[in-house]
Protein backbone atom coordinates (compact mmCIF):
# COMPACT_ATOMS: atom_id res chain seq x y z
CA UNK A 1 0.00 0.00 0.00
CA UNK A 2 1.56 3.42 -0.78
CA UNK A 3 0.02 7.03 -0.58
CA UNK A 4 2.47 9.74 -0.37
CA UNK A 5 1.87 12.41 3.11
CA UNK A 6 4.21 15.35 2.82
CA UNK A 7 6.62 15.01 6.13
CA UNK A 8 4.69 18.52 7.81
CA UNK A 9 1.85 16.67 7.35
CA UNK A 10 3.06 13.40 8.81
CA UNK A 11 4.06 14.79 12.11
CA UNK A 12 0.57 16.77 12.40
CA UNK A 13 -0.87 13.08 12.41
CA UNK A 14 1.89 12.09 14.76
CA UNK A 15 0.91 14.84 16.79
CA UNK A 16 -3.06 14.16 16.33
CA UNK A 17 -3.73 17.44 14.47
CA UNK A 18 -4.66 16.16 11.53
CA UNK A 19 -6.65 12.35 11.16
CA UNK A 20 -8.26 13.14 7.29
CA UNK A 21 -6.47 12.87 4.11
CA UNK A 22 -8.13 13.56 0.83
CA UNK A 23 -7.07 11.41 -2.68
CA UNK A 24 -8.57 11.09 -5.80
CA UNK A 25 -7.98 7.81 -7.22
CA UNK A 26 -9.26 5.84 -10.29
CA UNK A 27 -8.46 3.16 -7.52
CA UNK A 28 -7.56 3.80 -3.83
CA UNK A 29 -3.92 2.64 -2.81
CA UNK A 30 -5.10 1.54 0.99
CA UNK A 31 -7.89 -0.02 2.15
CA UNK A 32 -9.64 0.37 5.81
CA UNK A 33 -8.34 -1.79 8.61
CA UNK A 34 -5.13 -2.09 6.94
CA UNK A 35 -1.72 0.19 7.98
CA UNK A 36 0.94 2.37 6.52
CA UNK A 37 4.20 2.70 7.13
CA UNK A 38 5.65 6.08 7.07
CA UNK A 39 8.74 8.56 8.11
CA UNK A 40 7.42 9.30 11.70
CA UNK A 41 5.69 6.08 12.40
CA UNK A 42 2.89 3.50 11.69
CA UNK A 43 -0.42 5.13 10.73
CA UNK A 44 -3.62 2.99 11.40
CA UNK A 45 -6.09 3.50 8.36
CA UNK A 46 -9.67 3.24 9.89
CA UNK A 47 -12.02 4.74 6.68
CA UNK A 48 -11.68 5.10 2.88
CA UNK A 49 -14.31 6.24 1.67
CA UNK A 50 -15.83 7.44 -2.06
CA UNK A 51 -17.41 10.31 -1.34
CA UNK A 52 -19.40 13.45 -3.61
CA UNK A 53 -15.76 16.37 -3.88
CA UNK A 54 -19.09 19.00 -3.09
CA UNK A 55 -20.24 17.35 0.01
CA UNK A 56 -16.75 18.19 1.89
CA UNK A 57 -16.76 20.29 4.64
CA UNK A 58 -14.47 22.79 6.11
CA UNK A 59 -14.22 21.25 9.45
CA UNK A 60 -12.96 18.14 6.88
CA UNK A 61 -10.58 20.30 5.15
CA UNK A 62 -8.86 21.53 8.16
CA UNK A 63 -8.95 17.90 9.68
CA UNK A 64 -6.70 17.14 6.63
CA UNK A 65 -4.61 19.76 7.40
CA UNK A 66 -5.61 22.49 4.77
CA UNK A 67 -6.44 26.17 6.05
CA UNK A 68 -9.48 26.11 4.42
CA UNK A 69 -12.08 24.17 2.15
CA UNK A 70 -10.83 25.96 -0.76
CA UNK A 71 -7.11 25.30 -0.35
CA UNK A 72 -8.58 21.44 -0.68
CA UNK A 73 -10.69 21.60 -3.31
CA UNK A 74 -7.66 22.80 -4.93
CA UNK A 75 -5.33 20.26 -4.41
CA UNK A 76 -8.27 18.07 -5.64
CA UNK A 77 -8.60 19.67 -8.86
CA UNK A 78 -5.14 19.07 -10.58
CA UNK A 79 -6.33 15.50 -10.22
CA UNK A 80 -8.69 12.68 -12.09
CA UNK A 81 -10.26 10.51 -10.49
CA UNK A 82 -13.08 9.50 -7.75
CA UNK A 83 -12.54 11.68 -4.55
CA UNK A 84 -11.80 9.28 -1.37
CA UNK A 85 -11.77 10.30 2.81
CA UNK A 86 -9.01 8.03 4.83
CA UNK A 87 -9.83 8.73 8.48
CA UNK A 88 -5.90 8.00 9.46
CA UNK A 89 -4.11 7.47 13.03
CA UNK A 90 -0.95 7.40 14.30
CA UNK A 91 -0.37 4.27 16.16
CA UNK A 92 3.36 3.31 17.22
CA UNK A 93 6.75 3.69 16.04
CA UNK A 94 8.01 1.69 12.95
CA UNK A 95 8.56 -1.66 14.25
CA UNK A 96 11.36 -2.31 11.61
CA UNK A 97 13.67 0.37 13.61
CA UNK A 98 13.96 -1.36 16.76
CA UNK A 99 14.25 -4.19 14.82
CA UNK A 100 17.47 -3.21 12.53
CA UNK A 101 18.93 -2.67 15.66
CA UNK A 102 18.52 -5.89 17.32
CA UNK A 103 20.90 -9.21 17.24
CA UNK A 104 19.73 -11.63 16.16
CA UNK A 105 19.58 -14.42 19.06
CA UNK A 106 20.77 -18.07 17.09
CA UNK A 107 17.27 -19.35 16.81
CA UNK A 108 16.34 -16.08 14.84
CA UNK A 109 19.44 -15.94 12.71
CA UNK A 110 18.03 -19.32 11.61
CA UNK A 111 15.01 -18.12 10.80
CA UNK A 112 16.42 -15.47 8.99
CA UNK A 113 18.70 -17.76 6.82
CA UNK A 114 15.69 -19.76 5.67
CA UNK A 115 13.83 -16.75 4.84
CA UNK A 116 16.75 -15.48 3.09
CA UNK A 117 16.72 -19.24 1.19
CA UNK A 118 13.25 -19.02 0.33
CA UNK A 119 13.67 -15.25 -1.22
CA UNK A 120 16.71 -17.01 -3.44
CA UNK A 121 14.46 -20.31 -4.62
CA UNK A 122 11.75 -17.56 -5.54
CA UNK A 123 13.49 -14.78 -7.98
CA UNK A 124 13.14 -15.30 -11.07
CA UNK A 125 17.29 -13.73 -11.37
CA UNK A 126 18.29 -16.51 -9.20
CA UNK A 127 19.96 -16.43 -5.92
CA UNK A 128 20.37 -12.58 -4.82
CA UNK A 129 20.08 -12.14 -0.94
CA UNK A 130 23.47 -12.58 0.06
CA UNK A 131 25.07 -11.16 -3.02
CA UNK A 132 23.01 -7.60 -2.40
CA UNK A 133 23.60 -7.87 1.30
CA UNK A 134 27.44 -7.58 0.81
CA UNK A 135 26.94 -5.37 -2.20
CA UNK A 136 25.17 -2.83 0.60
CA UNK A 137 27.90 -3.51 2.85
CA UNK A 138 31.02 -2.90 1.14
CA UNK A 139 28.94 0.27 -0.73
CA UNK A 140 27.10 2.23 1.99
CA UNK A 141 25.36 4.93 0.77
CA UNK A 142 25.52 4.06 -3.00
CA UNK A 143 22.35 4.92 -5.25
CA UNK A 144 20.38 1.91 -5.71
CA UNK A 145 20.35 2.56 -9.99
CA UNK A 146 24.11 2.13 -9.49
CA UNK A 147 24.17 -0.99 -7.06
CA UNK A 148 21.33 -2.52 -10.16
CA UNK A 149 23.17 -1.09 -12.94
CA UNK A 150 26.53 -3.44 -11.16
CA UNK A 151 24.34 -6.60 -11.09
CA UNK A 152 22.70 -6.22 -14.43
CA UNK A 153 19.29 -5.44 -13.05
CA UNK A 154 16.32 -3.49 -13.27
CA UNK A 155 16.26 -0.35 -10.45
CA UNK A 156 12.79 -0.61 -9.51
CA UNK A 157 12.76 -4.68 -9.31
CA UNK A 158 16.46 -4.09 -7.31
CA UNK A 159 14.76 -2.00 -5.00
CA UNK A 160 11.70 -3.95 -4.29
CA UNK A 161 14.65 -6.72 -3.28
CA UNK A 162 16.14 -4.37 -0.63
CA UNK A 163 11.97 -3.44 0.85
CA UNK A 164 12.75 -7.71 1.25
CA UNK A 165 15.72 -7.29 3.09
CA UNK A 166 14.48 -4.28 4.98
CA UNK A 167 11.12 -5.59 6.27
CA UNK A 168 14.16 -7.82 8.40
CA UNK A 169 15.43 -5.39 9.90
CA UNK A 170 18.68 -6.16 7.66
CA UNK A 171 18.81 -2.71 5.52
CA UNK A 172 18.07 0.84 6.21
CA UNK A 173 16.95 3.69 3.37
CA UNK A 174 19.70 6.70 3.67
CA UNK A 175 18.92 9.70 2.23
CA UNK A 176 20.55 8.20 -1.01
CA UNK A 177 21.07 4.51 -1.08
CA UNK A 178 21.51 2.25 1.95
CA UNK A 179 23.39 0.91 4.84
CA UNK A 180 23.08 -2.61 6.47
CA UNK A 181 21.70 -2.48 10.32
CA UNK A 182 23.39 -3.50 12.96
CA UNK A 183 20.89 -6.88 12.53
CA UNK A 184 21.86 -7.23 8.69
CA UNK A 185 25.68 -6.80 9.81
CA UNK A 186 25.02 -10.00 12.41
CA UNK A 187 23.70 -12.15 9.54
CA UNK A 188 26.49 -10.49 6.58
CA UNK A 189 29.27 -12.04 9.42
Amino acid sequence: MSMLIRVDVLERIQRGEVTLAFRRWRKPTVRAGGTLRTLVGVLAIDAVDRIDPDAVTADEAMRAGYPDLAALKATLSTRDGDVYRIALRFVGEDPRISLRSSVPSDDEMEEIRARLRQMDERSPHGPWTRQVLHMIAAKPGARASDLAAELGRETRTFKADVRKLKELGLTESLQIGYQLSARGHAVVS
